[in-house]
């Protein structure tokens, strides 16, 4: 049985080590203080929200995510799902599509008009459940990298 809810502080270790295996998966290396920060804000639940998947009450999922505002229909906002982490034990449980599912009762119960995400195109397992739960709308996403600015 899967169980979605809130990070509880006793979940802070497991969170990490899912949170750094995402980051890992993506080719990335980030500080420790991001973690930390990261931490805070999910803690504070002001602008950026985070939920975790369990499995006998182990946590094995997380997404991160997060409403703002929308130029093309001003009177809604919008959630974007900006991470989206599974352990590769619990993959092909449903894991990460109850948590998409609990991202979107989140964003309607906000009062969004609708949930969005990325993934890298060669994300195939990932993009085999994207495909099925949600459409490609065909975007291409392009970024321009800034210099760090401690909060």
């Amino acid at each position: 049985m899967i169980s979605i809810g809130g990070l509880l502080p006793s979940d802070r270790a497991a969170w990490e080590g899912l949170f750094r295996a995402y980051i890992d998966f993506y080719e990335r290396t980030e500080p420790d203080g991001m973690y930390d920060r990261a931490w805070r804000e999910f803690q504070t639940g002001a602008r950026v929200h985070a939920l975790g998947a369990k499995l006998d009450g182990e946590l094995v999922g997380i997404t991160h995510f997060f409403s703002h505002a929308n130029t093309s229909a001003p009177d809604t906002d919008i959630c974007y799902l900006q991470d989206l982490f599974t352990a590769p034990r619990a993959r092909g449980k449903g894991v990460a599509r109850a948590l998409i599912a609990a991202v979107t009762d989140w964003a309607e119960g906000e009062g969004c008009s609708r949930v969005y995400w990325n993934t890298h195109e060669s994300n195939a397992t990932a993009r085999r459940l994207y495909d099925r739960v949600a459409e490609n709308k065909g975007f291409i996403r392009y970024q321009i990298e800034l210099p760090h600015q401690p909060r």
